[in-house]
C-alpha cells in the first residue's frame, strides 16, 4: 500500500525532484510529474513575475501535483568589513584575470519567503509548498496551508525534525550531508552536527509522527529501494537529475558532473555565504572550502567576475557545482525516464 504522502497527493511513484535553484525550471518539474513522480520548482531565485509565468507553464502543461519550493533565510544587512576580507582574499585572483575590483556591483540580497510569494500560492494553489532554511512567520505558513496545500520542510539534524513537527509542518524532508547544494540547517550553525542520510533517517522516524522523506547520496533504485525499507515515505533526489534534457545545468557544470573529479565534494561557503555542498575546484582547493566571507546570500557578488572569466574559457573554477557525494546515478536522458529507472526496483 502507498505510504501517507503518497496516498494523499495520488502520487504514482514515491519520487519528489529536488528543487535546484539556477539549475532548472519548470521543464524538469513537468516531466517528473507527468512520469508519475512529484516535479519541484524552485522559486529562491525567481521574482514574483518569473513565479508566475513558471506557474503558467506548469499548469498548462501539467494536470498533476507539483511542488514550489522557497527559501526562509533571515536576511542580515550588507558588512562591508567582511565583504573587503572577502574580496582581499580574491585579490590575487582579481590581477591573475585583470578584474578591476573597483567596479564590481555590490550583491543584492534574495528575498525569503514573503507576502507576495504567497499571494501567488493562494492564486495557483499548488498541491506542495516546500521551505528551505526553516519556516516562514506562523501567520504566513498558516496563510498557505489554508489554500490546501501539504507544506514541507527540510530537517538535516533530529532536533530540526522535532522542531518543524511542533510549528505545524505536515511532512520532513530528512537532508542528510551527503546532499547537493546549500544545506537546510537553520537551528546551529555547527557542521559537526550534520549527519549521513541512513544515520538521520532512523531517528526521525522513530521520533516524530509525520511523513519523512529520505534525501541525500541517493541516487539509483537501490538507494531509494534502501531508504524506503528504512521507514521514508519517499525519497528526494537532486543530484541525479542534473544530466538530464530538462535541466538548465551549465556546460562547464555538465562538464564537471562527467568528470573524475565529480568525487570529490564538499561543503563550502565560498559561494553563497552558506554552508552547501559543491565539487571541488579551484577556489575551494586554493583557499579552503569555509572562509570568512559575507553573509548569505551576499558573497556571490565577488565571485561573479572570475566565475563569468573563466567559464568564458571553458573553466568551472569559480563556479558553484552543486552536486551530491553521490554522483553515480547522473544520467544524459530524459527526466521522465530517470524517474521511472529510480523506481524501478519497487514492487
Amino acid at each position: 500500500m502507498p505510504a501517507i504522502l503518497q496516498q494523499r497527493l495520488k502520487l504514482e511513484l514515491p519520487i519528489i525532484q529536488a528543487p535546484m535553484a539556477g539549475v532548472q525550471g519548470s521543464a524538469l518539474a513537468i516531466a517528473v510529474c507527468n512520469a508519475g513522480g512529484l516535479g519541484s520548482l524552485p522559486c529562491a531565485m525567481l521574482n514574483p513575475m518569473q513565479i508566475r509565468s513558471e506557474l503558467e507553464i506548469i499548469t498548462g502543461n501539467c494536470n498533476r501535483p507539483f511542488n514550489v519550493n522557497f527559501f526562509c533565510h533571515q536576511a542580515r544587512a550588507f558588512d562591508a568589513a567582511r565583504e573587503k576580507l572577502w574580496r582581499d582574499e580574491l585579490g590575487p585572483f582579481y590581477r591573475e584575470y585583470d578584474i578591476d575590483e573597483s567596479i564590481i556591483a555590490p550583491a543584492q540580497g534574495r528575498k525569503p519567503f514573503n507576502e507576495a510569494a504567497l499571494e501567488l500560492l493562494q492564486e495557483f494553489k499548488p498541491a506542495v509548498v516546500s521551505f528551505h532554511f526553516g519556516l516562514p512567520a506562523a501567520d504566513l505558513l498558516d496563510a498557505v496551508k489554508a489554500t490546501g496545500a501539504m507544506t514541507l520542510c527540510s530537517a538535516t539534524t533530529l532536533a530540526e525534525a522535532l522542531w518543524l513537527e511542533q510549528h505545524g509542518i505536515d511532512a520532513i524532508i530528512a537532508q542528510g550531508v551527503e546532499a547537493g547544494g546549500h544545506r537546510g540547517m537553520f537551528l546551529s550553525e555547527d557542521l559537526s552536527e550534520q549527519v549521513g542520510i541512513f544515520a538521520l533517517l532512523p531517528q526521525i522516524v522513530n521520533a516524530i509522527n509525520l511523513p519523512v522523506i529520505a534525501a541525500g547520496g541517493i541516487a539509483d533504485a537501490a538507494g531509494v529501494s534502501a531508504a524506503l525499507s528504512l521507514g521514508a515515505d519517499a525519497v528526494q533526489l537532486g543530484t541525479a537529475y542534473l544530466l538530464c534534457d530538462e535541466a538548465e545545468t551549465s556546460a562547464v557544470h555538465r562538464a564537471a558532473l562527467q568528470s573524475p573529479a565529480a568525487v570529490h565534494t564538499a561543503l563550502t561557503n565560498r559561494f553563497s555565504g552558506r554552508p552547501a555542498r559543491s565539487i571541488v575546484n579551484r577556489v575551494m582547493r586554493e583557499l579552503g572550502p569555509m572562509g570568512e566571507v559575507s553573509p548569505f546570500p551576499l558573497a556571490g557578488a565577488a565571485l561573479a567576475p572570475l566565475r563569468a572569466a573563466a567559464e568564458a574559457n571553458g573553466s568551472s573554477d569559480f563556479s558553484s557545482l552543486w552536486a551530491g557525494q553521490n554522483t553515480s546515478g547522473c544520467r544524459q536522458i530524459g527526466a521522465a525516464e530517470m524517474t521511472r529507472q529510480l523506481a524501478s526496483k519497487l514492487s
